[in-house]
C-alpha cells in the first residue's frame, strides 16, 4: 500500500508560481510511474503530467513549457513547479502513482487527497 501526501496549494495571483510536493510512503516509490492530475470545479479531473521510473516526462500539451515535474527518490517525493499561472490553472491537484508507463484518470492505483490551487485574476 502507498499513501501520498500533497502539499504546496494556495492562493497566488496570475503570472506567479507555486512549488506542489507530494511524499510517498514505502519502500518501492522509485519503481513507480507519479504523476498529478487536476480537477477545476465543475469539471472532470484531467491529467497534467506524469513521471515514470526512469524519469521520462510526459505533459498535457496545453502544460507544456509552463509546469515542471522533478522526482527525488531518496525522499519519496515529487514536485510540480507551475509557473505563469493563470486563473484556469485552479483547481485541486492530485498525485497519483502506479506500476506502469501509462497515467490516466482511470488506470492509477494510488491517490492522494490533494491541494487546492487558486489563481486570481
Amino acid at each position: 500500500q502507498v499513501q501520498l501526501v500533497e502539499s504546496g496549494g494556495g492562493l497566488v495571483q496570475a503570472g506567479g508560481s507555486l512549488r506542489l510536493s507530494c511524499v510517498a510512503s514505502g519502500r518501492t516509490f522509485s519503481t513507480y510511474t507519479m504523476a498529478w492530475f487536476r480537477q477545476a470545479p465543475g469539471k472532470e479531473r484531467e491529467f497534467v503530467v506524469r513521471i515514470s521510473a526512469s524519469g521520462s516526462t510526459a505533459y498535457a500539451d496545453s502544460l507544456k513549457g509552463r509546469f515542471t515535474i522533478s522526482r527525488d527518490n531518496a525522499k519519496n517525493t515529487i514536485n510540480l513547479q507551475m509557473n505563469s499561472l493563470k486563473p484556469e490553472d485552479t483547481a485541486v491537484y492530485y498525485c497519483a502513482a502506479r506500476i506502469g508507463l501509462r497515467a490516466t484518470v482511470n488506470n492509477m492505483d494510488y491517490w492522494g487527497k490533494g491541494t487546492l490551487v487558486t489563481v486570481s485574476a
